[in-house]
């Protein structure tokens, strides 16, 4: 991924028996200076386009169709607000199945909750909204202006039990609709980034993409 070259380096002391001295050190990423797209930027959607993730893409190949770069993944994962990628990204029809199975095991086909479906009176006049999550037991009873009676529905036309597979699948598929930043604001989002990961000067500073913390074993106590 080519975040990692765009963050900048900590140099700490060895933690290694081998080391040459209690002065050596050892240098490598400096993971807690990262980044995010700012809340408020994320709300302003003539910055992102919606992209709809499709059977068997990933972020390298998004970041190549979209910017020509599959390095650029992880503009991808930062656009989509995803931070754990593992969980976060879809999986593949046989990758949900294969995790379905694992999961609930003989129960895959076994009712995971029940939903309500939509109920319009005689004038189409909405009473009950589909998607609903009730109980199993769930009834409506309602007034209706033009039978002038109460109707009350029977339960299988009332709710509908949602699978442990289907629940997934549903899960699933909401993770395949994301954002992307926009092409043309691109270059000043990796400009933007780039200066922010520039370190001030400090006690730790060493350059502008290096800093040294205390070594702790050559330090004198006061």
């Amino acid at each position: 991924m080519g975040y990692f070259r765009e963050i900048p380096n900590l140099e700490y002391q060895s933690p290694f028996s081998n080391r040459l001295s209690n002065s050596s050190y050892v240098t490598a990423k400096n993971l807690f200076r990262r980044m995010k797209i700012r809340d408020d930027l994320q709300s302003i959607f003539t910055l992102f386009n919606k992209y709809q993730i499709v059977q068997g893409a990933r972020p390298d190949t998004i970041a190549e169709e979209l910017y020509g770069k599959a390095s650029l993944d992880w503009v991808v994962i930062l656009s989509a607000g995803i931070i754990n990628l593992r969980n976060d990204w879809p999986l593949s029809d046989k990758d949900l199945y294969n995790y379905v199975k694992e999961v609930y095991g003989l129960d895959t086909n076994n009712v995971h909750h029940y939903e309500t479906k939509e109920i319009k009176d005689v004038n189409n006049k909405l009473i009950l909204p589909a998607g609903q999550v009730v109980d199993s037991d769930f009834s409506i009873t309602y007034y209706d202006d033009k039978l002038k009676t109460t109707v009350t529905p029977t339960l299988s036309n009332t709710v509908i039990g949602i699978s442990n597979y289907e629940y997934e699948v549903r899960k699933n598929d909401k993770k395949r609709s994301i954002y992307t930043l926009r092409t043309e604001y691109l270059q000043q989002f990796l400009t933007d980034m780039r200066n922010e990961m520039v370190y001030s000067e400090s006690s730790q500073y060493v350059n502008d993409n290096l800093i040294r913390t205390e070594n702790t074993r050559i330090t004198i106590p006061q």
